[in-house]
């Protein structure tokens, strides 16, 4: 048997992948391709035979079984109400007309549709559907079904929808295959967005409320079927053996198991014995203390549980304490710094992760996109030029990193600094409590989801408290926590916003200005920035490589300049534990762990 991590460098691989192979001179094109590329050209060709990272002789069967911390009470995925598993149905049960090689930073190849047509401004695109393409009942997924998906999806669903379905001027049928869309303002990544819209049954949403939340299984193409729902506990999907797109050369080789189960348990601990008891089967472990020290159980010792890393090529994203900048309390940007300084990263890592991770230095880390690499350059100089008064002093001189500590827990150089920003920002100390010129305590509270939160938030609090902050944690269930984020109802909140090698549209969802007052973003921090936008904007019409990183960068040197964050870690691995006899390909993608690409060895 073949190793079942045999190393794999996939950074360096990532880093071939920002060369000439995978980013070869775009030409002007107004002719049905195969695929479509954010910059440049598609690496794989029309007959390629299967993914890179996929193997086609993966055997069929088995079932899989994964765990979830919290609740849902709904399988309407694509609305906001209610709290549904979003990515785990959308993923399984419903498809798109392009679908993601994830071996390329943003590259797109026919799923429904057979193929894509834009011009070189990308102004317009025209997607024609596969004749044979077909929803799990056999209905045939045609113009009309796309058309119904945008305008439901534009109207009800999820704030992401709108954002971009709403840059469409219009939207006619062509034939009896084929969906045009107009664009009526410049976004080059428009065409690749709309091809990974999911698409919906016009006829099973027939005399139904899309609004409405629900646990009424929708009708999906994607090559599983929810069935079984038992709302807060199991969520269970079976493979269809009808499936329209099982031999599409893009799907050989995955979506491997018969059935695929997820079952929700009240807290990580819960979760953990599930795994360890053998009732959940795949775990992609997220604890660095458990990875050192806790896998001495008895299926690991007997080897009945396997375990390995995979290296992957993804920026770090952002991981960290989201200061809620619409509350008064973190509106000066010396505050938030000063209650940044005050988390002593080299010792929470020592004492709580074994040293085990890495501190995130800015957004994009990891990255030809971020401004952890060095200052900025002149073409990152030019795009912010404009926007200098969003920018502290220094801000382009060095690259963006966060400050050391001497891990001791309590760094008094660190700590006079936050104190002296506090002071400059009208905050002194009275009797060991700190106060404004009202007389009011500087005091907050911090939402938190779990144990892992919870002693993060514990040591945080202690180190505040030297300053004379009170921070106070509330610790609240998935549905509450879904609810008061929607609603941006906290002072502090963690999160973790993942980021990929090709931003785009999703970061006018994650840090445009509309978030600030609009509820169901992920602007949790509130941004407001023209700055930001224009950055945004810049990413979005950016046609060649070069200018596209600048204008990356750019946007990580605001965001990580003005503190909307207290950073934490990342890790340059993913870990992952399983029940021996589960499988995957020897190679893996440059986004690391894809779960669709396993199987089981013996079903």
């Amino acid at each position: 048997m073949k190793s079942l991590f045999k190393a794999v460098s996939l950074l360096s691989c990532g880093l071939a992948y920002l060369a000439s192979p995978a980013f070869p001179q775009a030409s002007a094109q107004e002719a049905p391709v195969h695929g479509l590329a954010m910059h440049g050209a598609p690496a794989l060709p029309p007959e390629a035979p299967h993914l890179p990272y996929a193997d086609p002789e993966a055997v069929k069967g088995g079932s899989i079984v994964y765990g979830l911390t919290g609740s849902f009470d709904s399988v309407q995925p694509f609305i906001i109400r209610g709290s549904s598993p979003f990515w785990v149905i959308r993923d399984l049960a419903f498809e798109s007309l392009l679908t993601r090689n994830h071996d390329e930073p943003f590259t797109l190849y026919g799923l429904l549709a057979e193929s894509v047509e834009t011009p070189e401004d990308r102004s317009w695109a025209l997607f024609t559907i596969r004749e044979e393409a077909r929803f799990s009942d056999g209905s045939p997924v045609t113009p009309e079904d796309v058309i119904f998906s945008m305008e439901v999806l534009r109207d009800q669903g999820r704030p992401n929808y709108g954002s971009s379905y709403r840059k469409v001027s219009s939207v006619e049928k062509v034939g009896e295959r084929g969906v045009r869309f107009v664009f009526g303002e410049g976004d080059r990544e428009l065409p690749l967005i709309l091809g990974l819209m999911p698409i919906l049954s016009k006829a099973d949403w027939e005399g139904k409320d899309f609004s409405v939340s629900t646990i009424r299984p929708a009708l999906g193409s994607g090559p599983y079927v929810i069935s079984q729902v038992d709302p807060g506990a199991s969520l269970t999907f079976r493979r269809n053996p009808d499936y329209w797109g099982r031999d599409l050369p893009i799907n050989r080789g995955l979506h491997n198991f018969d059935e695929v189960k997820y079952l929700y348990f009240r807290d990580s601990n819960a979760l953990w014995e599930a795994f360890t008891s053998g009732l959940v089967t795949f775990r992609h472990e997220q604890s660095a203390e458990r990875w050192a020290q806790g896998y001495d159980f008895p299926a690991f010792r007997s080897g009945a549980v396997e375990r390995g890393e995979v290296v992957h090529g993804r920026p770090t994203g952002m991981r960290g304490l989201v200061f809620n900048t619409r509350r008064p309390l973190f509106q000066d940007r010396r505050v938030r710094e000063a209650v940044s300084l005050a988390l002593d990263f080299e010792w929470l890592n020592r004492t709580l992760y074994y040293g085990a991770y890495a501190r995130i230095q800015s957004y994009f880390g990891n990255s030809a996109l971020g401004c952890d690499s060095g200052p900025a350059d002149e073409a990152e100089r030019a795009l912010l030029a404009p926007y200098l008064g969003e920018l502290p002093e220094g801000a382009l001189e060095a690259a963006c990193a966060q400050p050391v500590s001497d891990g001791s827990g309590r760094d008094r150089t660190r700590l006079r600094r936050a104190a002296a920003l506090l002071r400059e920002a009208g905050w002194v100390s009275q009797g060991g409590v700190l106060k404004n010129a009202a007389g009011e305590p500087f005091a907050f509270e911090i939402l938190t989801s779990g144990v892992e939160e919870e002693r993060v938030a514990g040591a945080f609090a202690q180190a505040l408290k030297s300053l004379g902050i009170q921070m106070r944690a509330r610790t609240v269930d998935a549905a509450q926590m879904a609810a008061r984020k929607n609603d941006y109802d906290y002072d502090m909140v963690f999160n973790f916003w993942a980021l990929s090698l090709s931003p785009g549209n999703e970061q006018t969802l994650y840090w445009g200005s509309a978030g600030r007052e609009i509820p169901g973003t992920r602007n949790y921090m509130g941004v407001a920035s023209p700055g930001v936008d224009a950055m945004i904007q810049a990413l979005l019409e950016a046609r060649d490589r070069a200018p596209f990183e600048a204008a990356a960068r750019a946007l990580d040197r605001l965001l990580t300049a003005n503190q909307y964050v207290v950073p934490l870690w990342w890790e340059p691995t993913d870990k992952l534990a399983w029940r021996k006899g589960m499988r995957r390909p020897e190679k893996d993608p440059l986004y690391g762990y894809r779960p669709e690409v396993w199987w089981s060895e013996a079903p």
